[in-house]
């Protein structure tokens, strides 16, 4: 019996050979910073994304990709199918979702990036607000989800999320360097967006826990509301202090777990008035 992309455990050869005998590769994705390549495959009538690397870093990503998805089960998660090693490296199988990242460095530069209005990001800020707080919800919850399971978001910024705009449908993707936690910092600073991290990211030795997460959230919230994202909220108290709560410099003053931050947002959701 042919080889196929689930019953694979180890290959011998190079992966964009093994995927070309398997099915046929549609799209590939090269150039990440992660160090991974990753492929589109169609393969027994059905879509898959594989990720792979034959980095030390990229590896060692996948292996906490892999631990996570094992521990972590969500509406917003692709399916982790299987776990493939080759000679050189690892890769790994999810479902291919529907839909589209909401930012891509390597697509959207010198084009206006997240301001070109034809972008996904741009085009995602322009849906109704109750859409946008629909995607909110959906990506708290996970990480509600997660929370619970000790990991920590690191390097969670617009391009982990993919949104099918014909559906609604929200999707998290590319959590590679979530960690358990709490952890101390040992580096100068996180792998991350800038518009996403809290202050304590960049500092050695610092505490990143369940409170520097809640800062990440309340930076989705506004970047993903885009311009004026507080006076989008049209003038709901709770909701606008909510985010200044969560986004607050000084740690001791945000939200102390991530749960008590989307119990809160919860709350002022369910008065908004549109």
């Amino acid at each position: 019996m042919s080889p196929t992309l689930m019953d694979t455990s180890g290959i011998d050869g190079d992966v964009e050979t093994y995927l070309n005998q398997v099915g046929d590769i549609f799209r590939v994705f090269r150039w990440q910073d992660s160090g991974c390549v990753s492929y589109g495959v169609q393969s027994e009538g059905k879509r898959w994304f594989v990720k792979y690397s034959d980095q030390a870093q990229g590896i060692q990503s996948l292996r906490g990709a892999e631990t996570l998805y094992s521990q972590v089960q969500h509406p917003a998660l692709p399916n982790l199918h299987n776990v493939i090693t080759t000679p050189q490296g690892l890769a790994l199988v999810f479902d291919w979702l529907p839909g589209e990242v909401l930012y891509d460095y390597v697509t959207h530069r010198g084009q206006q990036g997240r301001n070109n209005p034809g972008s996904p990001h741009a085009r995602f800020r322009n849906l109704a607000v109750e859409k946008i707080i629909a995607a909110l919800n959906t990506i708290f919850d996970l990480h509600l989800c997660l929370a619970e399971k000790s990991f920590i978001a690191v390097d969670f910024y617009d391009g982990c999320i993919m949104y099918d705009f014909e559906a609604d449908r929200t999707a998290v993707v590319d959590l590679d360097e979530y960690r358990f936690g709490p952890f101390t910092l040992e580096a100068d600073r996180l792998p991350g967006s800038r518009r996403y991290m809290a202050p304590e990211e960049f500092l050695r030795g610092s505490l990143i826990d369940q409170v520097t997460n809640v800062f990440t959230l309340g930076r989705t919230v506004i970047e993903l509301l885009g311009s004026g994202a507080i006076e989008r909220l049209r003038g709901n108290q709770a909701m606008k202090a909510a985010v200044r709560r969560a986004v607050d410099p000084d740690r001791a003053r945000r939200y102390p777990t991530v749960r008590a931050f989307v119990e809160a947002w919860d709350q002022a959701t369910s008065q908004f008035n549109g």
